[in-house]
């Protein structure tokens, strides 16, 4: 599965294409992804971050469901 991201050039403006490239990107979680996949991580290692953002992302909703 590959997914490809476009993103257009107006104007020649190349600078705002990759401004808008590298957001597209931070959304995606694509700079994450490398930074995890560049080193080794323990597998108990792996168990506790990924509790820590379950945990992180629960508080999250909870927060922003009872603000409303």
């Amino acid at each position: 599965m590959e997914d490809t991201i476009k993103i257009e050039v107006k104007d020649n403006n190349v600078e705002q294409a990759l401004r808008v490239l590298k957001r597209k990107l931070q959304r995606d979680g694509f700079y994450k992804i490398i930074k995890l996949k560049s080193n080794y991580e323990k597998p108990s290692e792996k168990k506790k971050r990924i509790l820590q953002e379950n945990i992180k992302r629960v508080k999250k909703l909870n927060k922003l469901k009872n603000r409303f």
